[in-house]
């Protein structure tokens, strides 16, 4: 009996010892980068669909048509993902393969948001937007998949939840740089597209840098060997693998949750500005309002972060889907600019959190030498997922000819993941 309780005791001392582990320096390069990618994900949700207004009502699209086809722009991007992300990610999960497919997509990402500086043309301003996007998209899957790398199973929640946090935070930096030139581009003496230009550089800039402690550093230590006509095996491999995600009904059923609760999640990022500028409230108060979506979402992300050591995952991913079917619900109704910062708060508090939990909880229950196959098809659900949102909301807009009546639809979709997510537990 007091030997069992001695071993109980260790125990409980070696898992408290390891939740008070602080971050290494390998888990604090990978946070980096979501530091970095960070900045460009709110000059989508911020910036860019403003100077895409401003680009499209000098070219006499209607408000409506804005929507419309900022919402088209972004479903391409996610759509191409989607096809080439699993292939790719097949292409990585070989040795030292990773890395430099890496560096490609986020250099492809960081090109193409210092470019779209030049277009003058709301079409070619769109078709730059939708490649740096690509970038963007593809680098995250290897990105993810380093997890199984750069940390171990027990941490993986807290890292990744770290990883949003800081992100959300340290995008702040070079947004904030940004908001002061676009909105005060007149009184600094330059023009709208200077001060765009501006803007497109500087996170460009901080993107690429940020990225490169990560790029240094990362080795890859999980992989699967490299057999002759490496490309052709890999879509043998990925075929396989779609085989086996279909016979383990736990993976099935979770990225099939995935692919409807995170589809909101992303809609409603990709969507906000747009949608509260279709609606005719102020550009200014609009920006405001998701710089305070990133704040509340920096202690929140972390708060999220030990929880995940005192309570399943499983559960708090359940209580971020209940939650967004409320704001999803809220943002029917939304006509004034209150309640767009009310809106803007309430995602904040758990944006991060189930984009956190939900990119670790996959990482865990997934084999770790095929993490770069199996998050190639975690972004079809996810991103390459969220055409579906962003393009219901374009043609229900169309259609009606009423903003609000797109957003009802982000409501169903957290409604069919959190029923998919239940059987997935259960699984």
């Amino acid at each position: 009996m007091w030997i069992n309780r001695d071993k109980k005791a260790k125990t409980v001392e070696k898992r408290t010892d390891m939740e008070n582990k602080k971050l290494t320096k390998l888990e604090k390069y990978w946070i980096m980068y979501d530091v970095g990618n960070s900045a460009f994900v709110m000059l989508i949700a911020t910036i860019i669909p403003i100077y895409f207004n401003y680009l499209a009502k000098s070219a006499g699209i209607s408000e409506v048509n804005y929507l419309a086809y900022w919402g088209y722009a972004a479903s391409v991007s996610t759509v191409i993902v989607a096809v080439i992300g699993p292939v790719l990610g097949s292409i990585a999960d070989m040795q030292n393969y990773k890395k430099p497919l890496f560096t490609i997509s986020m250099m492809v990402g960081v090109i193409g948001c210092a470019a779209m500086s030049f277009p003058t043309s709301w079409v070619v301003f769109l078709a730059v937007f939708v490649i740096a996007k690509v970038g963007y998209n593809a680098s995250l899957i290897f990105y993810d998949s380093m997890l199984v790398d750069i940390t171990s199973t027990d941490r993986m929640d807290e890292v990744s939840s770290q990883g949003y946090a800081w992100g959300y935070i340290g995008s702040c930096i070079p947004f904030i740089l940004s908001l002061v030139l676009v909105l005060m581009y007149e009184k600094i003496g330059i023009t709208m597209h200077m001060a765009m230009t501006g803007a497109f550089f500087l996170n460009a800039v901080w993107w690429a840098v940020v990225t490169i402690p990560l790029l240094r550093n990362y080795r890859q230590k999980n992989y699967v060997a490299v057999p002759s006509h490496s490309v052709k095996n890999s879509f043998k491999r990925l075929g396989q693998t779609f085989m086996d995600v279909h016979k383990e009904k736990k993976i099935f059923w979770y990225l099939l949750a995935f692919f409807f609760f995170i589809d909101g999640v992303y809609t409603i990022i990709e969507m906000a500005t747009a949608y509260g500028s279709a609606l005719g409230l102020d550009s200014t108060g609009l920006l405001l309002a998701l710089l305070v979506t990133q704040i509340v979402a920096f202690p929140c992300a972390l708060i999220c972060a030990k929880l995940s050591g005192k309570y399943p995952t499983e559960r708090l991913i359940g209580v971020c889907i209940v939650a967004y079917i409320g704001i999803a619900l809220f943002a029917i109704q939304l006509d004034k600019q209150w309640e767009f910062w009310t809106l803007a708060v309430l995602v904040g508090m758990f944006q991060g959190a189930i984009q956190a939990l939900a990119r670790s909880y996959f990482a865990k229950i997934i084999p770790a030498e095929k993490s770069g196959e199996y998050f190639g098809i975690y972004d079809i659900c996810g991103k390459g997922a969220s055409f579906m949102g962003t393009t219901l909301v374009g043609i229900v807009a169309q259609v009606t000819g009423v903003a609000n009546a797109g957003v009802a639809v982000i409501a169903v979709l957290f409604v069919i993941g959190y029923i998919l997510f239940k059987k997935a537990v259960r699984a």
